[in-house]
């Protein structure tokens, strides 16, 4: 199922865990289209409801179903992939949307780099089967095949199902691939492709692999080819994915001053002074600090670093030789003192913060697709808030009935 081509650019709407409460309502109230009033559903309600009350759910169904009913999303006729495409910032990226095995999650040939919350997971149960529908994709990576490339580029050459510019600037085209040829050159590409890997989207994922379970379990006489053993994605060649760095601010300095910061680091760290112009590294086990009006370079010893595909991360360095034991931040999940900020919004965002309501600035160098597919492959998990994925994949463009 999927929006009608002339409401595409209306229904799209980016995932519904980059939005905040008061975002997600501005966004629906903005665009009364927008997948986000399924996605979140609490954005229908007056008052302070409890977004995981079982009434957002039910709402979240009906307002997916009156969308059906109202034409807005139309139905499949047949089997059929599609093409993907997003650009933006001079960036491209075009991939495969179908749905993969639940059985290829369970035999580890789709691997995860991430741990999920069971509390965020048991969301995502509830609103897929509140839905009867996958709404989102996961976003997975897989090394890239001349052959799947050479069909992706023939398709490319046909007239698109819907191609329009969202409100941030990236560019979002769909073709459909409804030849029987080309889908069985897609699928034995696909064949000789040994792993495929979680980029973004694993709470979806880990909810729709414990919802089929749950399914097979109430329908022991499943045979395999139900809908629910299949989940909702868009896979991407790895040579035309961007990872942008996954930066971090700080409250406080843990008790310190700057001076005494300054000198703790040097244990861990060979610290270059800057000046007042932005630092973005530009090389693995480089960090860049704003602290005090002043950037910092901040190079890390070669006797903390580590061939270790976790260890030796650059969000790993700066969690173990810095976060936890100078500013005793352990848990960067849970604790107050520490936010995030993705590379998308740059390094003044970075300063901003710092002059506002945090004290320090940490600008990394991103993770590398290579470095994620050495955790996964190595049975390991990253951090939390290791990558940023960017562009972002649209919800409500393809949606998968269960």
């Amino acid at each position: 199922m999927r929006p009608r081509a002339d409401a595409a650019a209306r229904v799209a709407a980016l995932p519904y865990d980059v939005f905040n409460r008061e975002e997600a309502l501005a966004e629906v109230r903005k665009e009364p289209l927008s997948f986000l009033k399924v996605d979140r559903a609490e954005t229908q309600f007056n008052g302070e409801i409890d977004p995981y009350d079982s009434r957002v759910y039910e709402r979240a169904g009906e307002t997916l179903r009156e969308m059906m009913r109202d034409g807005v999303l139309i139905p499949e006729s047949g089997d059929s992939y599609y093409i993907y495409e997003l650009t933006g910032a001079g960036h491209t990226q075009t991939g495969i949307v179908g749905c993969v095995a639940v059985d290829d999650y369970l035999g580890h040939v789709i691997k995860k780099h991430e741990n999920t919350r069971a509390d965020k997971e048991a969301d995502r149960v509830n609103h897929v089967e509140a839905c009867r529908a996958q709404t989102g994709p996961i976003f997975l990576a897989y090394r890239s095949r001349e052959a799947i490339t050479r069909v992706v580029a023939r398709i490319k050459g046909e007239p698109p199902l819907c191609d329009f510019m969202a409100a941030d600037g990236v560019r979002h085209t769909v073709w459909k691939i409804g030849g029987q040829t080309e889908r069985e050159e897609i699928r034995a590409g696909f064949d000789r492709v040994q792993s495929v890997y979680i980029a973004d989207g694993h709470h979806r994922a880990a909810a729709a692999v414990k919802l089929a379970l749950k399914r097979r379990k109430e329908n022991p006489a499943y045979s395999g080819g139900e809908e629910f053993n299949f989940f909702l994605s868009v896979l991407f060649p790895h040579d035309q994915l961007r990872i942008l760095p996954y930066n971090r601010v700080v409250r406080d300095l843990g008790g310190y001053s700057e001076e005494e910061f300054l000198r703790a680091l040097a244990g861990a760290f060979r610290v270059k002074k800057i000046g007042s112009e932005p630092y973005q590294p530009e090389e693995k086990a480089t960090f860049g600090m704003y602290l005090g009006g002043v950037w910092y370079e901040l190079r890390a010893g070669e006797e903390i670093r580590s061939p270790d595909p976790v260890e030796g991360l650059d969000v790993s360095l700066l969690q173990n030789h810095l976060l936890a034991p100078l500013l005793k931040i352990a848990d960067v999940r849970t604790d107050p003192r520490i936010d995030f900020v993705g590379g998308i919004r740059g390094l003044p965002e970075l300063e901003r913060r710092a002059r506002t309501d945090m004290k320090l600035a940490l600008s990394l160098y991103p993770t590398s697709l290579q470095d994620l597919f050495d955790v996964a492959d190595a049975g390991q998990l990253m951090p939390p808030k290791s990558t940023w994925f960017e562009p972002k994949l649209r919800s409500g463009l393809f949606i998968h009935e269960i």
